[in-house]
């Protein structure tokens, strides 16, 4: 049973913390860490890894502990919306793992984080215990700055784990979803009320792309849309470009280049290859490497006794 976890950190500028964070995931037997971003406008951190339920768990918990340790979100300051030094921690199954399973360790990894830690824990995603807080951007709602005195005064904020009080670590989102993509793509202006608009152009909640979600934010000197596809076999990668370029047109601005935060699923490259090549037929079929790696484990399965 092989389950991804990708947790959010709100530390994207001291270099010495957020290897220390990592180092404290990576030191659990059974898992490996598979990717690291870091950015210091967003002042966050994506960490991507992987292993075995009871190893994740245990790896998740280590870099919650760790990141409340070494940050203070009285003191932070970034683009990006956050609530918490470990800000969200999502569990994502892969092979031999289900939902229920990942639903299941994110509210074990909740419970101890609220019992242990003394952090507040609200569960989001297919984890939600209310449908209210599926979306993560309404637990979000106002950041770390609001929450402090909302957790205390408004019932529909009370965590599900953990007091209803905010300390220097600030509350931690913890859920179980299926594949993201965090992109972001950059324009040709520093104006940011450009990016504003075209992000509430494209994102769902206000009349734009079905599982897409976006803002415009100030990222080292040009304007970025910064979003989440929440569903890349429903909306393509490949539709949401076009759009952004559709709208930036109106602005009389361009793409200058997109990034891609953490670990990107094979599948949505290989669907943007194919629509913007026009190639016929399976372009996953057609990829050198993958056809050698499935010649090299026929021959190992044929040469096993």
């Amino acid at each position: 049973m092989l389950i991804e976890c990708v947790p959010n950190f709100s530390e994207g500028r001291r270099s010495e913390v957020i290897q220390k964070i990592i180092s404290a995931i990576d030191s659990v037997a059974g898992v490996r860490v598979l990717h690291q971003t870091s950015d210091p406008d967003h002042n966050r951190t994506v960490v991507t890894f992987a292993g075995d339920i009871a190893a994740v768990e245990e790896a998740a918990f280590r870099g919650i502990e760790e990141a409340a340790r070494l940050i203070d979100m009285r003191q932070h300051q970034g683009v990006h919306p956050r609530i918490g030094a470990a800000d969200v921690v999502p569990f994502v199954p892969l092979e031999g793992a289900t939902m229920d399973d990942c639903i299941q360790l994110a509210h074990r990894v909740g419970r101890r984080v609220g019992d242990e830690l003394n952090i507040p824990v609200y569960m989001y995603a297919d984890a939600a215990t209310n449908p209210a807080r599926h979306d993560l951007a309404t637990i979000r709602r106002g950041q770390y700055e609001d929450l402090l005195t909302a957790i205390q005064t408004d019932p529909a904020r009370k965590p599900d784990y953990g007091p209803a009080e905010l300390g220097a670590a600030g509350a931690t989102a913890i859920g179980a979803r299926g594949p993201l993509i965090a992109f972001n793509v950059y324009l040709s202006t520093q104006d940011v009320q450009i990016a504003r608009a075209i992000a509430r152009a494209i994102r769902h909640s206000s009349g734009g792309l079905r599982y897409v979600k976006a803002m415009g934010v100030p990222v080292r000197g040009r304007a970025q849309v910064s979003m989440n596809l929440t569903d890349f076999t429903r909306t393509p990668i490949y539709r949401v470009i076009e759009m952004i370029r559709r709208e930036a047109a109106r602005y009389g601005v361009t793409i200058v280049s997109s990034e891609v935060i953490g670990l990107i699923p094979q599948a949505a490259l290989f669907d943007a290859a194919q629509w913007y090549l026009q190639i016929e037929g399976d372009v996953a079929q057609q990829v050198l490497e993958a056809a050698l790696a499935s010649f090299a484990q026929n021959k190992v399965e044929k040469s096993a006794p």
